[in-house]
């Protein structure tokens, strides 16, 4: 009989759709960390219920012969890397079958060909925007990430899938901060002043900003870091402090002041440039996401009379990448900010075509419909809980010919295509695209053409 902290010998025989290890024993199905299909392990239970488990390996009694043998465990127990243990070549196949298994069993659809995810040439240090946490830990101030579910820090330095100059930039600061003996926070006592450090950089450009999260805003000697970390990194020209005294997990606070420099750095996307501030979202891998956007646009098969809808337009990236091909292009978005960066950011790159409004899709779609306006594609970027069914139905009002989806949540597309079907929309393409490598996550553009 199985109970907490048995040792039982187990076949490793899938992977979850988080990349842990699947096993089977008496009827339980248990997830593992750190395990790969083909192992076999001695495993020590961790948890149970009545149809499933959580175990940790006690002991390899094999090896996958698709395990990365190299990596650092810090990289898999704080999340950051979680199938670093898994082979790139693997990691590509296991991301692949996610979009395979996720339309099978949520959309019934098994016809249609999935060809490999695309992926890196070097799927390392591929991140642009880092967001670390400040911490004491043992008596000194650390910068690292957290233990999965937990707020336990592990001091990190070389962070792996980040850009290596932004890790030198984070330990640059971290130096300093304890030279200048500034306090750590510390979330149980609610005390100390310096919570994140949040660092980002232009992958073409290579312009720095450094966000610095305290609690307070008076931060003691800070000209003279500033005037350190400045003549250490000539790209640094953006320092900016965001002070959130709030007991939350959110990383920022609403106020932004900016120390040195500009408010901005600005990078480029598929040969347009892109102003970025301290909280635009920006793609976090630049190169495979102008190859995730092209993959859309290839998939819209755009022509110069396309009228083109950009739903969760943000600040106007994937609809500014096509706008001087096609006739009009009408991007909405409910983040305000967003929505102003997306009209500068068309600005900035002599484009007059495209149009932007901060209101629901939903809303957008309804006001578009009454003005006449037809568009050819509708491309939707949804967050992670995909799209709502008033989204879905307002959509095919509109009766565009084409509904091109970019998904970062392959179940939810799946879901949000088995409803386009019946709505009399038809699968006919799918590309998966790793934009995160060395993790869970997958990314997958969907094609929809109307029946």
């Amino acid at each position: 009989m199985l109970v907490k902290n048995s040792i039982v010998e187990v076949d490793i025989i899938d992977l979850s759709h988080e990349g842990a290890g699947v096993a089977k024993v008496d009827g339980l199905v248990f997830f593992i960390d750190n395990a790969l299909p083909g192992e076999r392990i001695r495993m020590r239970v961790l948890k149970l219920n009545k149809k499933m488990g959580y175990g940790k390996v006690e002991e390899y009694l094999s090896y996958s012969e698709h395990r990365n043998q190299n990596v650092d465990l810090a990289y898999l127990r704080s999340g950051i890397a979680d199938l670093g243990h898994l082979t790139y070549g693997a990691q590509l196949d296991f991301k692949t079958k996610q979009v395979k298994d996720s339309l099978y069993k949520i959309a019934g659809i098994s016809a249609i060909d999935i060809p490999k995810t695309l992926g890196m040439k070097a799927p390392l240090a591929y991140r642009n925007k880092a967001a670390v946490p400040v911490r004491r830990v043992k008596g000194q101030l650390e910068t690292g990430f957290f233990r999965k579910n937990s707020h336990d820090l592990i001091p990190i330095e070389d962070f792996y899938i980040q850009d290596k100059e932004i890790d030198r930039l984070i330990l640059a600061t971290r130096d300093l901060l304890r030279r200048f003996d500034l306090k750590p926070y510390d979330e149980k006592e609610q005390t100390g002043l310096i919570r994140n450090i949040v660092v980002r950089r232009g992958h073409y450009s290579g312009q720095l900003m450094l966000v610095l999260v305290t609690t307070r805003p008076k931060i003691f000697r800070i000209e003279q870091v500033i005037e350190q970390l400045v003549k250490a990194f000539p790209n640094l020209l953006s320092v900016i402090q965001n002070i959130n005294d709030k007991n939350t997990n959110a990383i920022f606070g609403k106020d932004f002041k900016t120390l040195y420099g500009q408010d901005t750095i600005t990078d480029s996307m598929l040969g347009n440039s892109y102003a970025i501030s301290a909280q635009s979202f920006y793609q976090v891998n630049t190169e495979m996401a102008e190859q995730l956007y092209q993959v859309a646009i290839d998939f819209s098969d755009l022509a110069s009379d396309s009228v083109v809808i950009d739903a969760y337009s943000g600040i106007g990236t994937i609809g500014l990448s096509f706008a001087k091909k096609v006739k009009a292009v009408y991007g909405v978005e409910v983040v305000a900010s967003a929505v102003q960066d997306a009209k500068e950011n068309a600005k900035r790159n002599g484009i007059t075509n495209a149009n932007y409004i901060c209101a629901t899709a939903e809303d957008a779609m309804k006001e578009w419909r009454q003005k006449g306006i037809k568009p050819d594609v509708i491309l939707v970027d949804p967050p992670r809980k995909g799209l709502t069914e008033s989204f879905i139905t307002s959509s095919v009002a509109m009766q565009p010919e084409k509904i091109t989806y970019i998904s970062c949540n392959v179940a939810t597309m799946a879901r949000d295509i088995k409803r386009y079907e019946e709505l009399g929309y038809k699968l006919k393409k799918v590309q998966p695209v790793d934009l995160f490598p060395q993790t869970h996550h997958v990314e997958c553009v969907a094609l929809l053409v109307k029946a």
